[in-house]
């Protein structure tokens, strides 16, 4: 009985298969891709199983690639002829490595990427680069280009960046470094993209150095501009003319840059008066310069780092025009030009603060416990390389500092005692990180994870160091708070106690198997040593 059922079902499916061999064939002659779909849809049918990828939109693949990683979007794009081509067509962003040899392959290559707006040309710095005509024809290829970044394109010149500028003038967003083109290149982008909101520039070799430096902008650009960032230019200050036109700026970063900026900041707050960032590393800016960047009242992130000839002067003068400050880091370099005096001021005027990193800087209680009774919203603290901040200042901001989330102490004076106040303060904190301070035990941190259990304890003893100001950033530009999860016990990306542990019984258990290693051999030279005698 049995039998003669599946015979019936049997012979009902191959009915139904010739059926659609049939319709495929008729399918054929019209489309050979729709013929080869009927044929994959009649073998997955004729298993016993239903194909309802072939029934989904272009559109609907295109969305599932889109939320695809890249290696899983390049095997999708195997599977067929129709995927090959949807996965091309909704790719965007594309990272292409820009040696020489890439040059025959761009027609190829942009034949089946056409919509891409983001293009990353990354080159060796070792090997010999895409030149003017390859960069031209990319252009050519994506005139609806927004995103551009170059990196390490050394035998691109300002004729190529010229020929780029004229065909893709809806570039929002421009990014290289360790290029050699010069001003006449960036000119040539300022003056054909009208559309540019992002710049930023490091290593660009081309510019030569000295009063004989072309002037970088204004340019069509200057109106849309938003973000400006500078990085190692040797004479970065040719970018003056650019910073002083953009009158919508909001974000001006420059990293060790040469030439004295003091000249420079008085002449650019006179026209850009909407800065809401700044930060600035290495470069010669002195109380001058802060007293410039003061007038800038809609100022909400500044960061000092390695400024020395900044001091309690500027920072009053910057605190007291600046009320709407929410983020402040301050890398001192040891040279104690900074500290209570500024902090205090900012304490009394900027009530909005929520973040405050201080690397190398000396304050004590005084100036931490009217930054906790008048700041509120602080919500974010780091104390890095600080010789006066012991268990005392950390008792007050346990008591005082309510709003506190996360706390960062590397390179201090503090010890298990200070820790303890924690237990019972700041009954909003959801993370500590202790580094390199010797005073704080392994035992003290499992006491105050045991006590807190929501509290995220971070130890790491490490080797102690002189806590000097290249060493206690975590960043280039101070410590970065990344995100927690409150509830969370331990983060695998952030060094503590539980690697530090975790680390020292790996290097055990290696010496344990050596250790192993030779009590074997040992064994079996006593055994062949026995079996000989």
């Amino acid at each position: 009985m049995g039998q003669s059922v599946s015979a019936a079902k049997l012979r009902s499916r191959r009915d139904w298969g010739h059926r659609q061999r049939s319709k495929m064939k008729s399918t054929a002659l019209i489309c050979p891709m729709q013929a080869e779909e009927a044929e994959d849809l009649e073998r997955s049918s004729i298993d016993g199983s239903s194909d309802f990828i072939s029934g989904l939109p272009d559109e609907c693949l295109a969305c599932i690639f889109q939320s695809l990683s890249p290696g899983d979007r390049k095997r999708c794009s195997l599977v067929c002829r129709r995927w090959l081509v949807i996965e091309g067509q909704s790719r965007h962003r594309l990272s292409l490595n820009a040696q020489s040899d890439l040059h025959p392959l761009i027609p190829s290559i942009f034949s089946r990427f056409d919509a891409v707006t983001k293009l990353a040309l990354k080159c060796d710095r070792r090997s010999v680069s895409i030149g003017d005509e390859a960069l031209a024809v990319i252009s050519e290829r994506c005139r609806n280009l927004t995103r551009l970044k170059l990196r390490a394109c050394r035998d691109l010149t300002d004729a190529g960046m010229s020929a780029f500028a004229k065909n893709c003038r809806s570039l929002k967003k421009l990014s290289c470094g360790s290029c050699t083109f010069g001003a006449k290149g960036m000119n040539a982008v300022l003056d054909n993209c009208p559309a540019l909101e992002e710049l930023s520039v490091k290593r660009l070799r081309g510019i030569t150095d000295g009063a004989a430096a072309e002037p970088i902008g204004p340019g069509v650009a200057a109106a849309a501009l938003k973000t400006i960032c500078l990085k190692d230019l040797y004479n970065g200050q040719c970018f003056g003319p650019l910073i002083i036109g953009a009158k919508n700026l909001k974000s001006l970063k420059l990293f060790r840059c040469s030439g004295d900026w003091d000249k420079l900041f008085p002449l650019v707050v006179e026209r850009v008066t909407g800065l809401v960032e700044v930060h600035m590393e290495r470069i010669q800016v002195s109380d001058v310069g802060l007293w410039a960047l003061s007038n800038c009242s809609n100022l909400e992130i500044l960061h000092l780092v390695k400024t020395p000839e900044c001091t309690n002067v500027g920072l009053e003068a910057v605190a007291e025009k600046c009320k709407l400050l929410r983020k402040l880091h301050i890398d001192g370099w040891k040279a104690n030009r900074i500290g209570d005096q500024g902090l205090i001021a900012v304490s009394k005027s900027c009530p909005n603060l929520q973040e405050l990193v201080l690397i190398g800087v000396n304050p004590t209680k005084l100036s931490l416990e009217m930054l906790a009774s008048n700041c509120l919203n602080l919500e974010r603290l780091a104390l890095c390389g600080s010789d006066t901040v012991g268990d005392a200042e950390i008792s007050c901001i346990a008591v005082k500092c309510l709003a506190l989330k996360k706390l960062c102490i590397k390179s201090c004076p503090v010890s298990d005692h200070g820790m303890e106040a924690l237990a019972t303060g700041c009954p909003n904190l959801i993370k500590v990180k202790v580094k390199k301070c010797r005073g704080v035990t392994s035992e003290c941190a499992d006491w105050l994870r045991a006590i807190r259990g929501s509290l995220a304890v971070n130890l790491d003893i490490g080797e102690q160091l002189d806590a000097s100001a290249s060493d206690v950033g975590a960043q280039d530009n101070g410590v970065e708070f990344p995100p927690v999860v409150a509830g969370q016990i331990g983060d695998p990306s952030i060094a503590s106690s539980s690697t530090g542990r975790s680390a020292s019984f790996n290097f055990l258990g290696l010496l344990s198997g050596r250790s192993f290693v030779a009590c074997t051999l040992r064994r079996l030279a006593s055994s062949n040593g026995n079996s000989r005698s």
